[in-house]
């Protein structure tokens, strides 16, 4: 069987982004075009569904690391802030943007949350594997390596 751990990471994210964009649970929020992921960020992001990759991105890195919680994904999805002439710092991402996607994967069914954390669902685990086998069957015409999955 395939899982989320046999295909690359960015396919995967894109196909499952694809299949939240039909989920009515799932809306990117009015200030979405607007707002920076992180104070380490400049501009907003140019990609008009930029809030479905990043639900996606969340709901598989639930599925790897759980139970996670926001403090955590907060420091996954963090950067290096440029401060002029001082040297970089690490910075971590926005709390607002990570807390709306959980809330709203949790809404949808597809995480749960326990007390030191949140987990994935068996919907969610179901929906990750799903896109992760069409995501296998799509590039195994490329890359015959994946076939073996």
């Amino acid at each position: 069987m395939t899982t989320a751990y046999d295909v690359p990471a960015a396919d995967l994210i894109q196909k499952v982004a694809e299949k939240l964009k039909e989920n009515e649970k799932i809306n990117s929020p009015e200030w979405a075009g607007y707002v920076k992921t992180g104070v380490h960020k400049e501009l907003p992001p140019a990609d008009e569904d930029w809030w479905y990759t990043r639900c996606a991105a969340v709901l598989r890195k639930v599925y790897m690391d759980g139970p996670i919680g926001v403090e955590r994904l907060r420091s996954v999805y963090g950067g290096k802030k440029d401060r002029g002439a001082n040297p970089y710092k690490k910075m971590k991402g926005s709390g607002s943007v990570l807390r709306k996607s959980v809330q709203q994967l949790e809404d949808a069914g597809y995480i749960r949350k326990l007390k030191t954390g949140r987990i994935i669902s068996p919907a969610g685990q179901s929906l990750l594997d799903n896109a992760a086998y069409e995501t296998r069957v799509e590039l195994s015409k490329d890359m015959p390596e994946l076939a073996k999955y």
